[in-house]
């Protein structure tokens, strides 16, 4: 696992990344499988406002989730997560993207940290350029929606605790 912001060139990849940590009041292997379950993350998966639709769920390496963002608009965002490795329930990385032909749109990591009953989770994307993270930034308000999807798991995991 490779979690710092270097490459194994290394080559200095802050610029091209989102990092989001929060701290959960719940056992890691709870907010592990929150994450990783398909009856579960999609009650809580999305910015505020959003819902989501998963079609498929295969969490293995080499797996993909199949799935479709519902905006407080009415529109459809088809999604789908290819996860590339997974270490239950330390961590798991994926690509992200639209469709699977078209390849990903950034590469993702998350790490869930034993805090002895609590757990941190850092949630960090990789985009392929900084101008593509930065117009994921500005156009589609990536932080933002990443901090509404995790406030949105800590509501979730306090409602089944």
């Amino acid at each position: 696992m490779n979690s710092n912001t270097t490459t194994s060139n290394n080559q200095d990849t802050s610029e091209r990344e989102i990092v989001l940590t929060r701290e959960f009041d719940a056992p890691r292997e709870q907010v592990f499988d929150a994450w990783t379950s398909p009856d579960k993350i999609g009650q809580w998966w999305g910015p505020d406002g959003f819902t989501t639709t998963t079609h498929s769920m295969d969490f293995r390496e080499g797996g993909v989730w199949d799935f479709v963002m519902h905006g407080p608009d009415g529109t459809d965002y088809k999604n789908y997560i290819k996860y590339t490795e997974i270490v239950k329930p330390k961590w798991l990385s994926y690509e992200h993207g639209e469709e699977v032909e078209q390849g990903p749109l950034f590469h993702g990591m998350v790490i869930f940290e034993d805090l002895g009953g609590k757990t941190r989770l850092t949630f960090r994307t990789l985009f392929p350029t900084k101008e593509a993270r930065d117009k994921n930034v500005e156009e589609n308000g990536a932080i933002e929606g990443g901090k509404q999807t995790l406030n949105r798991l800590a509501e979730y995991l306090k409602k089944i605790s």
